[in-house]
């Protein structure tokens, strides 16, 4: 049984992720809480199960040319 422990927890435990492109092109992750918070970010991909999947789409998105890397 796992548990949220808050919004600054960086653990799989949260419901789910998004991976968000900010204005100059890079893309972060963010968890449920902190993607509820975003407004003005048109290109979103999401919701995905874990932090590790969320991740992988970045990466994918980072090869695929549609995101910039850090």
């Amino acid at each position: 049984m796992t548990t949220e422990t808050g919004p600054t927890d960086n653990t799989q435990t949260t419901a789910s992720w998004h991976v968000v492109q900010q204005a100059g092109g890079h893309c972060e992750i963010f968890s449920q809480t902190e993607f509820a918070q975003v407004t003005d970010n048109p290109k979103t991909w999401g919701p995905f199960t874990s932090r590790t999947e969320a991740i992988a789409k970045r990466v994918g998105l980072i090869r695929a040319g549609k995101c910039l890397p850090k």
